[in-house]
């Protein structure tokens, strides 16, 4: 580890925790650590690889920390996984998502590969599909009031139509396709929206599974801590559904709780409307964090590039609700993702080019985005100095600010 002191505090994909971690963390204090910087990491597949992310990521912290103050680390680890399709999708990692569910995953696997040009086998798809991700179709997802998307509940050979239509389209003109598409069947072209879709219903299972270890695990973690060592001052940095992780974490942080005194999302992979009292397009609801910004005593930063094709593009195409057929590809600006243009729809929201940050410091309180696409080239590139000082000044620890 780059870093001391530091500690590791995991969780299981329901939120529960290891034995001991509270006193891991107020140890801390007791060693004259005054500001503690967590890092929740996105979709890594091992701990592993997360515990290498930690590493590079706080590697920069020492240098950019006033020397008056002392600095621990924690790296949050919770169970995710990278969807990989080169060359074809790592079904293994799928099955391991979803324990007890193999065979269901084989079939997925075994269906792709075939690529029958049969509706029959795309209705058998569609229903492992509601199998995989325990979908009836009758509520949400649980887990702040995300409605089940379409692609698990319509016609399965008009979704992965859908996919299909809007993954080409991405590709750009003169997509050639495969010998099985050109000599295949109708239907045999429609494979390849079908595992997109699969990727989906992965894709979904994150993003709960972010909000409950947030909510579940990490909140009620952080409000144990306050507890035991209220001047403790915590510092929630998390980078694409770790941003949802910590944020997430502000719901389930107790009432009265007060040691959050920062929150920075890096590349967020959650809507842009997730801290707005009213939505602009159904004004009488609210975003899935409405207002939760007033829980911490401090500002809430989110860091954007227009870089991030991964949320420019895909995350629209996967947020695209059951009753919104006609934003598939994303151009309806609902389906943004806050790492892709910042919070949006809270009044007095200022917009901070990354070098004004860095210069003048960022505002202590509220919600604030930072542009960062003059260092942040794609999704994952996130370790850079000028973000820690960031996530430094957002907390009143970094050098020249008090």
């Amino acid at each position: 580890m780059s870093v001391e002191p530091y500690r590791e505090i995991t969780f299981d994909k329901d939120g529960d925790g290891a034995a001991g971690q509270r006193e891991a963390l107020v140890g801390l204090a007791a060693r004259g650590v005054t500001d503690v910087v967590a890092f929740a990491h996105g979709w890594n597949n091992t701990p592993s690889v997360a515990h290498r992310l930690c590493s590079a990521f706080f590697a920069p912290f020492p240098r950019t920390v006033r020397p008056d103050v002392r600095v621990g680390y924690v790296g949050v680890v919770w169970p995710s996984m990278m969807f990989s399709d080169e060359p074809i999708p790592d079904f293994e990692s799928v099955a391991a998502l979803y324990p007890g569910k193999e065979a269901v995953v084989g079939r997925l696997a075994a269906l792709l590969g075939e690529q029958p040009d049969d509706e029959g086998a795309f209705a058998e798809f569609g229903s492992l599909l509601r199998t995989l991700t325990e979908t009836d179709g009758s509520h949400g997802f649980g887990d702040g009031g995300d409605d089940v998307p379409d692609f698990l509940l319509a016609d399965t050979v008009a979704v992965c139509a859908m996919f299909t239509d809007a993954l080409e389209e991405v590709a750009g003109p003169g997509t050639v396709p495969t010998p099985r598409e050109a000599f295949g069947g109708r239907l045999t072209r429609y494979w390849k929206g079908a595992k997109e879709a699969l990727r989906q219903a992965t894709y979904y299972t994150m993003k709960r599974r972010a909000g409950a270890v947030g909510e579940r695990g990490l909140g009620p973690l952080l409000g144990e801590v306050a507890r035991s060592s209220p001047d403790l001052r915590i510092h929630l940095v998390g980078h694409s559904f770790g941003a949802r992780l910590v944020g997430h974490a502000l719901r389930g942080l107790p009432s009265g709780a007060r040691n959050v005194a920062s929150v920075t999302l890096l590349q967020g992979a959650f809507s842009h409307y997730a801290f707005a009292a009213r939505l602009p397009h159904e004004p009488g609801r609210g975003g899935a964090l409405r207002d939760l910004q007033r829980r911490v005593d401090g500002p809430v930063v989110a860091c954007y590039s227009r870089h991030d094709t991964a949320l420019r593009v895909f995350y629209p195409l996967a947020s695209r609700l059951a009753r919104d057929a006609d934003s598939l590809l994303g151009t309806d600006r609902r389906w943004q993702a806050i790492g892709h243009d910042g919070t949006q729809a809270v009044p007095n929201t200022p917009t901070l080019p990354l070098s004004r940050a860095l210069r003048d410091g960022v505002p202590t309180s509220g919600c604030v985005n930072v542009d960062a696409a003059e260092v942040v080239s794609e999704h994952s590139d996130i370790c850079h100095p000028e973000l820690a000082a960031v996530v430094a000044s957002a907390g009143r620890i970094g050098r020249g600010t008090s």
